[in-house]
């Protein structure tokens, strides 16, 4: 990693980003889904893999340097880091730590190899990941919570955080975060009538133009996330695979009335921290 690198170390090119790394490595796979508002590559370099993400779409390059703002004040072990910034004539580029995990939204493995998920055999990730034993679940979920409680430290609001946004390792048992284009220094109103992301996780302000956005809407978001990763999306305790105290956490933080909601992540936090303590998984 001293020295030269032509990766790391470069700050502006005259081609392509897709035709600079094809001069200096192999692209390995393309991970864009139809989700995706940029390009999102593996690419191999001096016997390393990387990810690289990238658009030349001025919309989206304001994305991109919003993540740049995100990576440069956050830094948890579940968030790849950010390791450079360059441009070409007409593109932003990123380049990030790659990390070996398979996307709970759609199996990037499978893609790499040219096989749509859709027409695959194979399971969907997200289903694989929730047949987990409960314990492994609520490891993970622990994960994304800390995770969280340094983003809202850090003063950023959570948008677009779904199950596209985790990158399982299912034989190290580790779940990693991505995709902060859209985390927002601090509380903002929803401009629009509907934000980005994942209606399954969604409060109802993200939902209504005019709303304050703020980490009481984040609370409810990953009271979603205990629900969708523990009970198959459902709320019905029919499905819970945890506790009755974590449901009733979990019940408490995703209300209609966000006053009824636990109005912090550290509150929601040790909420379910403490739940999980004095429980036995059922």
């Amino acid at each position: 990693m001293f020295g030269y690198h032509p990766l790391l170390k470069i700050k502006k090119i005259n081609v392509n980003v897709e035709s600079y790394l094809n001069e200096i490595g192999e692209i390995t796979c393309w991970l864009s889904n139809s989700t995706s508002v940029c390009t999102t590559l593996g690419v191999m370099v001096n016997q390393q893999m990387w990810f690289v993400k990238y658009s030349n779409v001025p919309q989206f390059i304001t994305c991109l340097k919003q993540a740049v703002r995100f990576h440069t004040a956050v830094q948890h072990d579940s968030i790849p880091h950010l390791r450079n910034v360059f441009n070409t004539p007409d593109e932003f580029v990123l380049v990030y730590d790659w990390v070996d995990g398979t996307s709970l939204r759609i199996a990037w493995e499978l893609l790499s190899i040219g096989i749509h998920p859709l027409v695959s055999e194979e399971i969907h990730p997200l289903d694989r990941f929730c047949a987990l034993p409960a314990t492994e679940i609520m490891d993970a979920l622990d994960t994304i919570y800390d995770a969280h409680l340094v983003i809202a430290a850090k003063g950023f609001i959570a948008e677009d955080f779904y199950e596209g946004s985790m990158l399982y390792n299912f034989k190290e048992k580790k779940i990693y975060l991505c995709d902060f284009d859209l985390y927002h220094p601090g509380p903002f109103i929803n401009e629009h009538n509907q934000l980005c992301g994942s209606t399954l996780f969604m409060a109802p302000e993200e939902l209504q133009k005019g709303e304050r956005i703020d980490e009481t809407t984040n609370v409810f978001t990953l009271g979603r996330a205990a629900f969708v990763l523990l009970a198959g999306s459902s709320d019905s305790k029919d499905y819970w695979r945890g506790t009755e105290a974590m449901w009733q956490v979990a019940k408490r933080a995703t209300s209609e009335d966000r006053r009824l909601r636990y109005q912090s992540i550290q509150d929601f936090v040790e909420a379910w921290r403490t739940a999980v303590a004095v429980n036995s998984v059922l």
